[in-house]
């Protein structure tokens, strides 16, 4: 019959019409703004149409999800922070679009340079959120974050105190890479430390 198909077409659309309401009714009073009812809607068993109340209710974002890159700091003991980075440049030398800049920080006393960024800027409009940076860290300094709300009325640049993050947060957005990065480095200070004690040995039989 002529219109058979459009007839169907539309036919679909009204059932997921119907459905998204008596999907509703079966989570009245606790679907909304609650990370079950986002579960729910993410998974296989939902009906309907799969909407999302943004911005009051946001999907959960996978802990391999990466958006623009951050800098990271640990807490020492005395209260104290340690930027991980030491300014060796790698991270903008690999970046395709070429949107990171950084200045090496010097000694005012010998005017040497110090391992350490004086400034450090990422142009997040340019950035194409591809991970090269932190991929190449041989310090794991430079991480992705998983803000992606960062739309702004200008250019978007962020400098070294808008970059800096602590490890705390890197360990909660990606638990599962902190805790292997973590194992990686204990093992390579076991086996330096192991090596160190290794030639102290051979030094006092001599």
């Amino acid at each position: 019959m002529y219109g058979k198909g459009l007839i169907k077409g539309l036919g679909v659309t009204l059932k997921r019409f119907v459905n998204t309401y008596l999907d509703d009714l079966k989570w009245a009073g606790k679907r909304y703004y609650t990370q079950e009812g986002l579960a729910h809607r993410s998974s296989k068993d939902a009906n309907g149409i799969f909407t999302v109340q943004y911005p009051e209710e946001k999907l959960p974002v996978p802990e391999e999800f990466r958006y623009v890159p951050f800098l990271v700091y640990d807490e020492l003991e005395d209260g104290t922070h340690h930027n991980r980075c030491t300014a060796c440049g790698i991270c903008s030398k690999v970046c395709p679009p070429q949107c990171i800049w950084i200045e090496r920080a010097t000694d005012p006393k010998t005017g040497r340079p110090k391992q350490e960024p004086a400034a450090f800027s990422i142009d997040l409009d340019i950035c194409m959120n591809c991970g090269l940076c932190a991929e190449y860290c041989p310090f794991d300094s430079i991480k992705m974050d998983h803000d992606y709300e960062i739309a702004g009325y200008g250019r978007t640049v962020h400098h070294l105190d808008e970059l800096l993050k602590p490890a705390s947060y890197y360990d909660e957005i990606r638990p599962l890479n902190s805790a292997r990065e973590a194992a990686i480095r204990k093992e390579k200070e076991e086996a330096k430390a192991a090596k160190a004690a290794a030639r102290a040995a051979r030094a006092a039989k001599k």
